[in-house]
Order: C-alpha cells, then structure tokens, then sequence
C-alpha cells in the first residue's frame, strides 16, 4: 500500500488502493479504454497505448503515486486512476473506465474518491484530455474542472483543466 493512503482515509465502497500486483490488468484495461480516444483523434500513438508492463510498474512503484481502481462483482477490474503527487498539485492521469461499463457513473466516483483521500498538502487537482473527448470534458465540467490552458497534439490540442480543493 503507498505512503500517501493511510488507514483514516477510507475510500468509498468498491473503489481501492492499487499496487504493482494489478499492473496487468490496469494495463489491458487501460488499452481498451483508450482505444476510444484514439479513434477519436486519429492518434493510433498515443502514450497510454504504448505504455509498456515494465514502465507502468515502475510509475507504480514511485511513492508520489496513488493508484485506485473499481472492481465489479466478479473482480474484474473496470475502472482505474492514477495521481502523480506534487504537492500542492496533484496531477491525475489514466482515468480509464471499461468500454462496457462507460456512463454509470465510475468515472466520477473514482474522481470523488480521489478527492477525500488525497493528502492534505494538495490545494489542486490537473488533468488534461483530447479536445475530441466531448464525454470527458462533460464529466470534468460537471465535477468542477476548469480549463486554464491549451497544449497541441499534433492535429489536435489538449486541454488542461484544474479544480481547487476546497479543505477545512
């Protein structure tokens, strides 16, 4: 279990820690999740595809990174994140839902899970998503997620969005 996630701090049903042992199936999970964004782009190269085994082991075996994901009830692995801490931000990445499970909500407990487990040092959240992700923009809005920059991508840009923490 990383550091960050200490025994306080419960994630809400269904949502748990990841470590290295789910490596393969954040991996394969991954790569059917973004095959949408791909086609969505016409960007066949982008880095969640070509992510390797060893490379994402490494990325979650970094103590600055929290991995969580949402298993249905025959454990199969259907949604996952990961958080790069840099505190105080925290940049979120690979939030990937299953293609069969897309709009039921994953997404968005994953992100709210997320919020009430980070440590309390991190004041903001980032992420970016492909222009073309209509979906996601929609559910990042939705969450409080505002645009403050815009990076090109080749034939598209990406946009870049942050929400602060509101902490107590």
């Amino acid at each position: 279990m990383n550091s960050y996630f200490s025994a306080d701090m419960r994630p809400e049903p269904n949502v748990s820690p990841l470590d290295i042992s789910d490596a393969g199936e954040i991996l394969t999970l991954q790569r059917a999740a973004y095959v949408t964004e791909a086609r969505a782009h016409n960007d066949l190269g982008l880095p969640p595809l070509r992510q390797t085994l060893p490379e994402l082991i490494t990325e979650l075996r970094s103590p600055h990174v929290l991995a969580h994901g949402i298993r249905d009830d025959s454990a199969r692995l259907v949604a996952a994140v990961r958080t790069h801490l840099d505190c105080p931000v925290a940049r979120i990445g690979r939030l990937t839902v299953a293609p069969d499970r897309q709009g039921r909500g994953l997404g968005s407990r994953l992100l709210r899970t997320l919020e009430s487990v980070l440590p309390a040092g991190v004041r903001e959240l980032h992420l970016f998503t492909g222009e073309h992700s209509l979906r996601n923009l929609a559910l990042y809005e939705r969450l409080g997620y505002r645009e403050f920059r815009r990076s090109p991508a080749g034939d598209y840009e990406l946009i870049h969005l942050r929400k602060p923490l509101r902490r107590t």
